[in-house]
């Protein structure tokens, strides 16, 4: 699998942070908050599978650019960017040695981690 970082992605997840569109939430609540298979079915069916990609971190170019599957590491749920899963995001690319993805997950992270500070 030839996965790399997103940079749209990140990119858009930067901007959705200054903007202020973010939830500071618990590393255990990305179960709750990321979305289901119906919501990203439905966010697809209204955006596109190109606004689909710009919440996901990961690319997987040995995957179809119309299939959901090439998207990984998702980081919100098509409206905020969630800390819990820019947490998760950045576990799982460390474990699989995606390293350009955990430090652009590790930058965002840390984005968050000092507007929580601030709160």
């Amino acid at each position: 699998m030839a996965v790399r970082l997103n940079e749209r992605a990140f990119d858009h997840a930067r901007d959705v942070t200054v903007a202020g569109e973010y939830v500071l939430d618990d590393r255990d609540a990305w179960s709750e908050h990321q979305p289901s298979t119906q919501q990203e079915n439905d966010f697809i069916a209204q955006h596109g599978i190109g606004e689909y990609a710009t919440w996901h971190l990961g690319i997987d170019d040995e995957q179809d650019e119309d299939n959901k599957g090439r998207y990984k590491f998702p980081y919100g749920d098509f409206e905020e960017v969630h800390r819990c899963g820019l947490l998760a995001a950045e576990s799982r690319a460390g474990q699989r040695k995606y390293y350009d993805i955990e430090l652009a997950v590790a930058h965002l992270h840390g984005m968050l981690d000092v507007l929580r500070r601030r709160a």
